[in-house]
């Protein structure tokens, strides 16, 4: 199973909620033990701030690029790029536009920002060599 498939398989399940689910499908290639990742990101489901702020699978995947990266880019300018390959694809990175709070119409079900998350996570972190993609291929 490929890592953004058991990202999307752990919140589709309902095992653990948006940030989570990412968090832990990347947490052996950080230096953070996976149970305490687990309580960093228990505060992230429905977003940051209950509906009214980041997605938590956004949050998530940045969680797991600053663990992960100690390269000479910055942390931040992946984000940046992160955050906007995530709003292109899903359309929105809060998560009430994401679920149509407002509007009735779900942009992206939590499931598959799941997903998204954690496939553009994979992108930036084999674009700028933090972590091979042979390593985040392997079976596990």
């Amino acid at each position: 199973m490929k890592r953004y498939e058991e990202a999307y398989y752990l919140k589709d399940r309902g095992y653990c909620n948006c940030a989570q689910a990412v968090c832990k499908a990347y947490s052996d290639l950080v230096d953070i033990d996976e149970d305490a990742l687990m309580k960093l990101t228990s505060g992230f489901g429905q977003g940051m701030g209950s509906l009214e702020a980041t997605c938590g699978a956004l949050i998530g995947a940045n969680i797991i690029l600053g663990l992960a990266n100690d390269k000479d880019i910055s942390t931040k300018a992946i984000s940046r790029k992160m955050i906007a390959d995530f709003k292109e694809k899903c359309g929105a990175t809060i998560c009430k536009d994401l679920k149509g709070v407002e509007t009735r119409i779900v942009l992206c079900p939590c499931s598959d920002c799941v997903k998204n998350a954690s496939m553009i996570l994979e992108k930036h972190l084999i674009e700028n060599n933090i972590i091979k993609e042979e390593i985040l291929n392997e079976e596990r």
